[in-house]
């Protein structure tokens, strides 16, 4: 014996759903569930009660951002921008415009000056340092432990050395000059020419 089901929630060419009903069905007592009948169910269902089966757990994350995403952003508004002076080992100035809360090795890799930055800022390297001129340095934050350490592997360190990936604009620095290096280390051979990552 056949019975009509309607399911409202399938288009409705598919509405209509013939199910046997439940007097049409009549199972023997003696019959086993299955050949497995009696055995314990598997291990990684003893923990998990029948209610956390029957609903979903929604997981819930952040969205992703690549690395430098936020410095190929343009400024919102004129309150936020810091105009920043490269000057390359060349000796060239070239004028950049970022703003607040720009990480300086990111906005170089954006204009395509040549800083490498070869450990994408994670304080693994010093391919991203720079002098910090114009009177500038005093109003940086004071460098980490990290940061010290590996300026101290970096060729002709100076007094006003710092690196690039460290240094976040803020509107103190305004007009800030950062000066590439003649040289850098890194595993490459002399005359490489880095390209950001």
């Amino acid at each position: 014996m056949l019975r009509n089901f309607t399911c409202s929630t399938q288009r409705p060419r598919f509405s209509t759903i013939m199910l046997p009903s439940l007097s049409s069905v009549r199972a023997k007592p003696t019959e086993s569930y299955s050949p497995l009948r009696g055995l314990r169910p598997p291990f990684w269902l003893w923990r998990i009660s029948s209610a956390t089966r029957r609903h979903c757990r929604h997981f819930h994350s952040s969205a992703s951002r690549w690395i430098g995403e936020y410095e190929h952003q343009d400024p919102k508004s004129e309150d936020e921008v810091v105009n920043v002076i490269y000057i390359d080992k060349k000796g060239n100035r070239i004028p950049v415009r970022g703003k607040v809360g720009d990480n300086v090795l990111f906005l170089a890799h954006r204009y395509g000056i040549e800083m490498e930055g070869a450990c994408e800022g994670s304080l693994a390297c010093t391919t991203c340092h720079v002098y910090v001129g114009g009177g500038f340095f005093d109003k940086l934050k004071p460098a980490v432990d990290e940061e010290e350490d590996l300026l101290d592997m970096a060729p002709f360190l100076k007094e006003n050395s710092r690196l690039g990936c460290q240094i976040i604009l803020t509107k103190e620095l305004e007009g800030i000059e950062l000066t590439l290096p003649s040289i850098t280390r890194n595993f490459y051979v002399d005359g490489h020419v880095p390209t950001p990552h």
